[in-house]
């Protein structure tokens, strides 16, 4: 495939990937956003203010998680650079083990009492940091893709650009433009109805989907790495 079509491939598969996993989260453990710190944040208030205790734990810690997922990302990206290796693959590796040990995780918490266990406050942790290293890598390698992981700013983008069109702003880039948000907002939202109805159907396995994403997604990045050998 050429760049333009990589590129794509690679944001609706990513986007999609944030959506599953998120909402999955969301569904499975009362309300965590592995992936929206923001939401975490506004349940915190919500549950302080109305005195309940029931599942805010896992709401402070995800914040903490995520930011050692953005850590580790960083970490790997800067040691990939001095060892002049490609930083992709160890930062999808690093995101496919966390994903699976929220997998794991939450496997053996179930089934999950509704003030929750240490086991599926690990899996919450394990989910949090798993988006923190998507979302470093969305910021720190793929920064020309649309973002995959918070959709607020992506609709703001193309709804501006849709204005545009219409009073007839016929520039290729904003065109361009929309047509990758479309695509990005779109894989995120099937993401999160898929993941609602997987985990329903078969709980936390449902998660063997975004890490068979992350497989597909790792063997294209080193067909890529062949071809780029092969050529140079």
């Amino acid at each position: 495939m050429n760049k333009q079509q990589r590129d794509r491939f690679q944001s609706i598969s990513l986007s999609f990937l944030a959506g599953y996993v998120d909402t999955l989260g969301f569904v499975a453990l009362f309300g965590l956003f592995t992936a929206h710190v923001t939401g975490n944040f506004i349940l915190i208030g919500s549950a302080l203010a109305n005195a309940s205790s029931a599942s805010i734990l896992s709401k402070f810690l995800a914040f903490p998680a995520f930011i050692a997922g953005v850590a580790v990302a960083r970490f790997l990206v800067l040691r990939a650079e001095q060892r002049q290796r490609r930083a992709l693959p160890q930062v999808l590796l690093m995101q496919f083990a966390l994903l699976a040990g929220f997998m794991a995780m939450g496997l053996l918490a179930t089934p999950i009492p509704s003030q929750g266990n240490d086991l599926s406050l690990a899996a919450g942790l394990f989910g949090a940091a798993a988006m923190g290293v998507h979302s470093a890598t969305g910021k720190l390698l793929l920064a020309h893709l649309a973002p995959t992981s918070m959709m607020t700013g992506n609709v703001t983008q193309i709804v501006i650009d849709l204005i545009d069109l219409a009073l007839g702003n016929r520039d290729t880039a904003v065109t361009e433009r929309c047509i990758k948000f479309f695509w990005t907002i779109l894989a995120f939202g099937v993401g999160g109805i898929l993941a609602a109805f997987g985990y329903i159907e078969t709980g936390f396995s449902a998660l063997l989907v975004p890490l068979l994403i992350l497989l597909i997604l790792l063997g294209e990045d080193r067909q890529q790495a062949g071809r780029m050998a092969v050529n140079a």
